[in-house]
């Protein structure tokens, strides 16, 4: 005889009682705790891209300076340049982040190693610019700054819509994602400018200040990448 002792009175099977089969907290929870940690590594990442672009900023406006003058208009045509080329390429940035959302922390990873690896010859770079230019008009100088910091500059502008679509899709909070990131990044950016102007000039050449920016790009591309290939 088949024992009632899962049944009722009225012969249906009783539902399965806490006793009988506890929940499972880890249920759940390891998505979450996964979750949160990836949200922390992309924080870490933008703070970090953020430093890496003041210091950027402060070193090539010094490189530049030998091609374009030191004076409010050579200032003004640097920080110009630096503006056109991150809003464009946030422009970018949020048609590549609709358009490829599955693959939008892989686009970020490879924007950032394009930062880093334009950073790390940067300083050749700039440096043959100003000897092989110096004799230019300052409108042709302002137009060969613009040449040279365009596609670095459209990396940097792109990060920030990339991060902000992807942190929408995880928590569905435009203004919590975008005022967190964008906070974070600039916490980063005033870091940079205080280190670089502070302390790394202090103890180190223009070269190798540069050249750590470069790493750091590097070191974002790398912590931006953990979070997705470990889920593989």
């Amino acid at each position: 005889m088949k024992s009632a002792g899962n049944c009722s009175l009225t012969g249906q099977p009783n539902a399965p009682s806490f006793k009988d089969n506890p929940p499972n907290p880890s249920i759940g929870s390891g998505t979450v705790k996964n979750r949160t940690l990836g949200q922390s590594q992309i924080a870490a990442a933008f703070f970090l891209s953020g430093a890496s672009a003041l210091i950027y900023q402060i070193g090539w406006q010094r490189l530049l300076f030998v091609i374009i003058g030191v004076d409010i208009e050579s200032i003004t045509i640097i920080v110009s340049t630096f503006m056109l080329g991150l809003g464009l390429g946030a422009w970018l940035g949020g048609w590549l982040a609709d358009r490829f959302p599955k693959r939008v922390l892989a686009i970020f990873c490879l924007f950032e190693l394009l930062i880093g690896s334009y950073g790390y010859v940067s300083f050749d770079l700039l440096n043959a610019s100003a000897l092989a230019f110096s004799q230019l008009s300052r409108g042709d100088a302002a137009a060969l700054s613009f040449c040279l910091l365009l596609l670095p500059t459209m990396c940097m502008g792109a990060t920030l819509p990339m991060l902000v679509a992807h942190a929408v899709r995880q928590s569905a909070t435009v203004g919590v994602a975008t005022g967190s990131l964008y906070f974070i990044n600039t916490l980063g950016a005033a870091l940079g400018a205080v280190g670089m102007g502070f302390f790394l000039l202090y103890w180190l050449d223009l070269r190798q200040t540069i050249s750590i920016a470069a790493g750091i790009n590097l070191l974002a591309s790398l912590i931006v990448a953990s979070t997705f290939i470990g889920k593989r």
